[in-house]
């Protein structure tokens, strides 16, 4: 699970505002992120980064919207539980198989 950041919602909100507006002053993108980080004293260049793309993807801009990104992830843990609950049988037909396989003797 993602930790909370620990910058407020108006700030990075504010951030993301201002790289897209200082964008096309810098020869890169790199550069444009740069300069906000040092003008708002946010910790790292990444960090800003992240916050721009989590925007992106947001505002569907971006490949892998928010909703597609919650059904695979859904579809990701209902395979890992099917996985889970295959090798239970699994384990339960061999358990079984060697019960049958066992001599018995009546008391």
């Amino acid at each position: 699970m993602a930790r909370p950041s620990r910058y407020p919602l108006e700030l990075r909100r504010r951030a993301v505002r201002m790289v897209a507006e200082v964008r096309d002053d810098h020869p890169n993108e790199t550069a444009a992120l740069q300069a906000v980080t040092e003008k708002l004293g946010i910790g790292s260049r990444e960090t800003l980064r992240n916050w721009v793309k989590r925007h992106e993807i947001d505002a569907g801009q971006r490949p892998g919207t928010t909703q597609e990104s919650a059904q695979l992830k859904a579809l990701k843990k209902e395979n890992a539980e099917l996985k889970r609950a295959n090798e239970i049988l699994k384990a339960a037909a061999s358990f079984f198989a060697a019960e049958l396989d066992r001599p018995h003797t009546r008391s």
